[in-house]
């Protein structure tokens, strides 16, 4: 990521997935690992195991932990990054989540230098994950966390994760 520490993006920017991926090229060796974190219980938590289903699809040589069928979530998170980093003590990582920001935020994707703190933004502390964050914000913070998650649209988080995915397939075929 050059000099830059913070890359953000609209995803319905058409330059989105190469503005992304190259700043993600550096990384994207056989030795990656992608931990995509949220829950399908609830449509603005579900970027990340939604990404990394789409991951998982595109057969990349990445490893890719938290999809739809098995979620990394705030029930299990502890256990999994456990499990994680005793099977790939020395791996770069990339963690992928969802995040509420400010109204003009609302659909950019941001990557950063550094670990995403996941729940943070609804109250809850969790171990820190990745040494490369990628965030989708999705909503605005607002008294009622609960009720701004579950009023998103998955048409809306689809096409972020397709973004991401895209950022993905075009770091890997442009190293």
């Amino acid at each position: 990521m050059n000099k830059l520490d913070e890359i953000k993006v609209h995803h319905d920017n058409i330059l989105c997935p190469s503005i992304i991926g190259e700043a993600l090229k550096p990384f994207c060796t056989n030795d990656l690992i992608i931990i995509c974190i949220g829950t399908d219980k609830c449509i603005g938590d579900c970027l990340g195991p939604l990404v990394g289903t789409l991951l998982k699809k595109e057969n990349l040589p990445f490893k890719v932990y938290g999809t739809l069928e098995e979620p990394i979530h705030a029930l299990n998170i502890k256990k999994r990054t456990k499990q994680i980093k005793l099977k790939h003590p020395m791996n770069y990582t990339i963690a992928i989540d969802a995040c509420l920001g400010e109204r003009d935020s609302v659909g950019h994707i941001q990557i950063r230098k550094g670990p995403i703190f996941p729940g943070k933004g609804v109250g809850k502390k969790l171990p820190s994950i990745g040494d490369l964050s990628i965030i989708g914000i999705v909503d605005t913070v607002n008294d009622d966390f609960n009720l701004s998650l579950h009023a998103i649209r998955l048409g809306f988080i689809m096409k972020m994760a397709e973004s991401i995915v895209e950022a993905f397939k075009y770091a890997y075929n442009n190293i």
